[in-house]
């Protein structure tokens, strides 16, 4: 769920995470629905590249939230497609 909080902080999907950490797509999906868990050091990868674009887990290990200073993304309904 965490997982999950945290790219809906950045505007991300499965996809962008995937390509931003270097990790295939199937480790993303399959970690967010319960079906497996990610070596450590795959773990640390996503980790540490949500945190570089501004993500804090908190300390209880139960959510996320967006530092101060992170950019945050376009509201939805300010995007254009195409």
């Amino acid at each position: 769920m965490q997982l999950r909080a945290a790219r809906g902080l950045l505007g991300w999907t499965q996809h962008d995470l995937a390509k931003e950490a270097g990790v295939s797509m199937p480790t993303i999906r399959n970690f967010e629905i319960g079906k497996s868990h990610p070596q450590p050091a795959t773990m640390t990868v996503i980790r540490q590249t949500l945190e570089r674009r501004g993500v804090e887990f908190t300390e209880d290990g139960l959510g996320v939230r967006l530092r101060p200073d992170a950019e945050l993304p376009k509201p939805l309904w300010s995007r254009r497609d195409g």
